[in-house]
């Protein structure tokens, strides 16, 4: 099916719309995956607890990360593995310690920006929060998500009539003075935002420890565009990828010869080291304690990652209409023409001519296009956790993701077909 031709599938796309509204952020996006799991029949382990015999389909959440997986019971203690990679977090704002400020009147909440957000388009939404929050109790301290689904926060633009040279020299903001929200009148109430966030929580406020907490819009994910050909929603980047891998591995649940595995990391967004990213041994040692409890040693795993493969996927920059000068020439993207497949020979992508050639079959065997992103030469691309897991776990590699424009931004597009493609394809690939 060519591009001009594409339908979009209702029910998919209505299910990806659910999950980007259930995710506002990658505690909630990981939690969200592992509830999808347990539907499916995953088992839930533990990192503290026994893995002898390790039950064959399975999943670790691990705060805002996952590894679900899908062995041949009765098979070898290492099987042979394909295996896919994504991220669940976003660039975006993110609450300080001590949050309470304000000046001129203004009661105001300090943010501090997380990854590369296009930090101009958090102007003048409607925000709520969202993240983890960590309470004393009786029993220890207990980490408790949290949603606050209210039009609490908002970061107001300076009227054009004060910045006269907005329409010359265009926007420019400075992130520590220019993007602290507003929520309410009156001096700074230090401590008034723990006492809130307690109230919610029907915890007292000296119980809260500490908090990762984040700005979300509260615009919900939506079809746009003529005849329904478009996806709009915070967070595309990389919630469509952990989405359809979650679906293609639900299509994967009797495992067959080849083992399924399905890694969605945290932390992408700034670097990928951390105990939950890329760059840390949550896979490897998820890898490893499967192995043993199967009866394996290191030795056969080591064996097993070399004949195995990785699809990191993450979302690719479809050729803008108004900049296509920022683009290379001779590989453009379309909304909607298919999986991209991003070459890099700087390695800021990880895909190799024989894992290149591996996930095509695999779109070929779906049915689905592909395209080639490749950057411009005076326009760097960015990276992804496939050169970081590449290296750590030493498995081949190839980079893939669904196109998309505005990129970091907090309202991001794709089209309504590709992330259909992408999950027939990654269920192909998880096929083996």
């Amino acid at each position: 099916m060519s591009p001009s031709t594409a339908t979009p599938d209702p029910p998919a796309i209505d299910d990806l719309l659910g999950y980007l509204d259930a995710s506002p952020t990658p505690y909630h996006a990981a939690a969200e995956a592992a509830r999808r799991r347990a539907e499916a029949g995953s088992v839930a382990v533990a990192l503290d607890a026994s893995w002898a015999d390790p039950p064959p389909v399975g999943h670790l959440l691990a705060d805002g990360a996952l590894i679900a997986w899908a062995l041949p019971a009765g098979g070898p203690a290492a099987p042979r593995l394909r295996l896919v990679g994504a991220h669940t977090d976003s660039p975006g704002l993110r609450v300080k310690p001590r949050p309470d400020t304000g000046t001129c009147g203004w009661r105001q909440l300090g943010v501090e920006v997380y990854g590369g957000a296009l930090v101009n388009s958090w102007l003048d939404r409607d925000l709520g929060l969202a993240g983890r929050v960590a309470v004393a109790g009786a029993t220890g301290v207990q980490t408790r998500l949290v949603r606050i689904d209210e039009p609490w926060l908002r970061v107001a633009q300076l009227a054009i009539h004060l910045d006269r040279e907005l329409s010359s020299q265009g926007l420019k903001l400075d992130r520590q003075r220019h993007l602290t929200p507003i929520w309410g009148v009156g001096v700074p109430d230090v401590g008034g935002f723990r006492r809130h966030l307690a109230e919610r929580l029907d915890v007292a406020p000296d119980a809260i420890g500490g908090w990762d907490l984040m700005v979300h819009d509260l615009s919900s994910a939506a079809v746009v565009g003529v005849g329904g050909a478009l996806v709009s929603s915070g967070r595309l980047d990389d919630l469509v990828s952990c989405w359809a891998g979650l679906v293609a591995l639900e299509a994967a649940a009797e495992p067959g010869a080849v083992g399924a595995v399905l890694a969605l990391f945290d932390h992408e967004e700034v670097g990928s080291a951390s105990t939950r990213g890329a760059g840390g041994e949550l896979l490897t040692g998820v890898l490893e304690r499967l192995v043993v409890g199967r009866g394996g040693s290191r030795s056969d795993l080591l064996r097993a990652v070399a004949g195995s493969a990785l699809a990191s996927v993450d979302m690719a920059h479809a050729t803008h209409p108004n900049y296509p000068e920022r683009h290379e020439p001779g590989h453009p993207v379309t909304i909607d023409g298919g999986p991209v497949v991003k070459v890099n020979a700087n390695q800021r992508y990880a895909t190799e001519p024989a894992t290149q050639a591996a996930f095509e079959l695999a779109c070929a065997a779906a049915g689905v296009p592909v395209q080639h992103f490749v950057g411009h030469n005076e326009v760097p691309c960015g990276s992804t956790i496939g050169p970081v897991t590449a290296a750590g776990l030493g498995v081949p590699t190839v980079d893939v993701g669904v196109a998309q424009l505005a990129m970091h931004s907090a309202r991001e597009l794709c089209g309504s077909e590709d992330p259909v493609r992408m999950t027939a394809a990654l269920a192909a690939w998880f096929a083996g």
